[in-house]
């Protein structure tokens, strides 16, 4: 018992002895410093002190010297646990997962502090890791360990991470049973892990049990409404927030403008920067301006983002992404792609932008163009690449393209599926190529291919087999699309009676018609409405289309007018034709349109006088016809021409051709009425 007792008192003084040089260790400000105490350390006879270099190990790890501390945790005699984890501790704080779980592993005797270290690596990496991280928690608790505040904190990050809201509603359980169920940090990660996985109601009944609140607590709710939604709840609690005597910072800012940007509240957004402007330590914070940046972009309002971005010290790709994309926004295509030419870094996002700029503003060759400097520059490609692609092969209806596309398409593995990243809308994009491009089997083979299909989906089909003169194969189509139970929209309906219309299927037409409010709750529309007139109209139901336009609950535009006019035309209804011009010159006097069919129609029947006379109006008001456009590909070469246009190389040889046709068409005396037809075509072409 005394040599006990004797070797305790030893164990205390060579302790207390070797104390300043820890101290020293400790309070080490910098490498050189640390260096100086370890060299002195090792003159000194506790040079193999395993407490002495402990505290080297964490003297190394907190100034980021990894492989120092790791060289001198190898030298240590005789480890011990705290030797571990002082290491360990390192490894979590500088992000090292796989050497923290390798070191774990090697620790005879894990204790609470070890355990605490290795999750916190863990949940710290994030997805891929956050697993691991609750594993391990889950043997901490096992083995009776007593979780505290540091082993809440991390398994919260880890579900965060892992957007597992099971596991986080079991660690709560845990917190609300332990002495930090009111401690405000597990609060606000509490908050924070809902949020993550987009659970804003768990988040706000949290929120509100709690008896303390910090800023952290109001920015992670702020932040969880902004990505989750309501947006607008984002807006409600700033003000609560700053209400409740709480000063905002750069992340509550930067959440509310980002607000702001999703509900294109352009007031809301100039309020919180006002406020930005008048803090200094906020106008060069780069998340805050670049969130400024992308608010201003989204409500159109470009000046203002490029003067936010201009005055930015240093920027991101992110700052200049959001500049492109509301370059693009306002159809400004020379502004998006000034930006993108200055930009050093550019990623896939901002590609995509510019591809789409083109493709939606009528420069798709430029798109392509775009497209095949991508791949040369070695940028992989994503999914909303490739749907911008096909958009603009099909807007210049260039199938050979649009092909090209669908075999890149095809080698990306792409299986038309729902999904974290869902890529159904690039099937349904190549659908809508091979539609614009009049191959309407092609179109169907992929349709049929998908893997999964969408709303869109089967309204592209249903409007293709439409437009292309297929009526039975988009009825069919639809009532298949019922019987999957895939619910019509207006779209849908839009497609099903222009099918009605073209193939003159009036009582079909009529009872989707009456359909669509009594079946499939859907409030007809103007356009239902123009599309029901045209059906009417083109079957010769003048009466049944004069009572449906005055029992609309709107008023008619121009091209409900005009397709009654063009009905009226066909069928020598000159009063109904008169009525619906009259109403046509009202809404669009400047039109060359109504005048060209009110006067074809009075031609057509012979009223001279009458046709004179609305030559006549059109002079005086200045209306002048447009003149028809024609366009064939020749050599990979898209060709323009105009009525009148002699500005093309060929036109002499064009017109000559004309005439030569013409010419052999009248002495062969074949179909006079096309030779006719040929003959003012090249009056008009030839001037």
């Amino acid at each position: 018992m005394a040599r006990h007792l004797h070797g305790g008192h030893e164990l205390v003084a060579h302790l207390r002895a070797s104390a300043p040089l820890a101290d020293l260790l400790r309070a080490a400000p910098s490498l050189p410093a640390a260096r100086a105490a370890h060299a002195r350390a090792l003159k000194s006879p506790f040079a193999g002190e395993t407490f002495l270099l402990n505290t080297l190990v964490s003297a190394y790890a907190r100034l980021g010297r990894l492989r120092d501390a790791r060289r001198v945790f190898d030298g240590i005699p005789l480890p011990n646990t705290f030797s571990h984890n002082a290491l360990l501790s390192a490894y979590a704080r500088l992000g090292r997962p796989g050497e923290a779980r390798a070191l774990f592993n090697a620790i005879p005797d894990p204790d609470q502090c070890s355990y605490n270290a290795v999750v916190a690596a863990l949940a710290r990496h994030g997805r891929g890791h956050a697993g691991d991280a609750l594993r391990f928690l889950a043997a901490m608790h096992a083995d009776d360990f007593v979780l505290n505040a540091y082993s809440f904190a991390s398994a919260l990050s880890a579900c965060a991470a892992e957007k597992d809201p099971r596991t986080g509603e079991q660690v709560h359980g845990l917190v609300t049973k332990s002495p930090h169920a009111e401690d405000v940090h597990i609060g606000s990660a509490l908050v924070d892990m809902y949020a993550k996985c987009e659970r804003p109601e768990d988040a706000r009944r949290v929120f509100d049990a709690m008896p303390e609140r910090n800023v952290v607590s109001w920015n992670s709710l702020i932040t969880c409404y902004e990505q989750n939604g309501p947006v607008v709840e984002a807006l409600v609690l700033f003000v609560e927030m700053m209400d409740s005597g709480f000063i905002p910072d750069e992340v509550t800012l930067a959440s509310v403008v980002s607000a702001c940007a999703g509900l294109a509240t352009e007031r809301e957004g100039r309020q919180v920067h006002a406020r930005v402007v008048k803090c200094n330590r906020f106008r060069e914070d780069m998340v805050l301006n670049n969130a400024l940046v992308d608010m201003y972009a989204k409500c159109g309002r470009t000046w203002e983002a490029r003067c936010v971005f201009d005055s930015m010290a240093s920027r991101s790709v992110v700052s200049e992404t959001s500049m492109l994309t509301g370059y693009a926004k306002s159809a400004d295509v020379e502004g998006a792609q000034v930006v993108f030419s200055q930009m050093v870094e550019k990623n896939v996002i901002a590609w995509n932008v510019l591809i789409a700029a083109y493709a939606q503003n009528g420069e798709e060759e430029e798109a392509l163009r775009l497209f095949v400097r991508l791949k040369r520059e070695s940028v992989w490609p994503t999914h909303y690449t490739y749907g911008n692609v096909l958009n603009a092969c099909g807007n210049i209806a260039d199938l050979q393209l649009g092909q090209q596309a669908h075999a890149h398409v095809l080698k990306e593995g792409f299986r038309f599926d729902f999904g974290p990243e869902s890529d159904v809308f690039v099937g349904n994009s190549l659908v809508d190529m091979y539609l614009k491009t009049g191959s309407i089997d092609d179109g169907a083979k992929v349709f049929e291919r998908m893997a999964a299909r969408d709303n869109v989906s089967w309204n592209a089909m249903i409007v293709g087999y439409a437009q292309n003169g297929r009526a039975r194969d988009a009825l069919q189509l639809f009532e298949r699309m019922l019987c999957s139970k895939e619910s019509p929209d207006s779209v849908t309906m839009i497609g099903v009676l222009s099918a009605c219309g073209h193939s003159g299927l009036v009582e079909e037409g009529r009872r989707y018609f009456q359909s669509m409010t009594e079946d499939h709750g859907i409030a007809p529309s103007r356009d239902h409405y123009t599309c029901m007139i045209d059906l009417l109209g083109r079957a010769g139901h003048l009466k049944e289309v004069e009572e449906l336009i005055k029992n609309m609950p709107m008023e008619p535009d121009s091209v409900l007018w005009a397709s009654l006019l063009g009905a009226c035309r066909l069928h020598k209804n000159v009063e109904l034709g008169e009525w619906a011009a009259g109403k046509l010159f009202e809404i669009d006097p400047e039109n060359s349109g109504s005048y060209v069919l009110l006067s074809n129609m009075y031609a057509e029947m012979g009223k001279w006088t009458d046709v004179f006379r609305v030559r006549r109006s059109m002079r005086d008001r200045g209306v002048s016809k447009q003149p028809g456009c024609s366009w064939i590909e020749i050599g990979r070469k898209m060709n323009v021409f105009l009525a009148r246009d002699n500005r093309h190389p060929c036109s002499n040889e064009i017109h000559d051709t004309l005439r030569i046709i013409q010419m052999e068409m009248s002495r062969m005396s074949i179909d006079a009425e096309l030779a006719n037809c040929l003959t003012n075509y090249c009056s008009e072409a030839c001037g």
